[in-house]
């Protein structure tokens, strides 16, 4: 079962910052600044944990995962808000 997690970092050093980003660009929807939306399996959230652990100095930032429910249930409608309506971005396939 998948679940639907907020993902927001805050880092402090421009580089690593590049390279948070591109990591859970990998994982998720981009919403905000430094704000994601991942469905993530067991094995995902472990994996992208792990990912951003290779990346970040633990002493310096932070990374914050919101477990907002199954991506089935409450977690594909989780997200309110104020003022520019939130759509769930639609994914489609890239043949490279």
């Amino acid at each position: 079962m998948r679940q639907a997690f907020i993902v927001s970092y805050d880092v402090c050093e421009p580089k690593r910052l590049r390279k948070v980003f591109k990591v859970l660009r990998g994982y998720g929807d981009h919403l905000q600044l430094s704000v994601f939306r991942c469905e993530l399996s067991k094995r995902e959230l472990v994996e992208l944990r792990a990912a951003l652990g290779n990346v970040i100095h633990a002493g310096d930032d932070q990374v914050l995962f919101v477990d907002v429910g199954p991506v089935e249930g409450r977690g594909s409608t989780s997200i309110a808000a104020l003022g520019r309506p939130y759509t769930h971005p639609e994914r489609h396939a890239l043949v490279v």
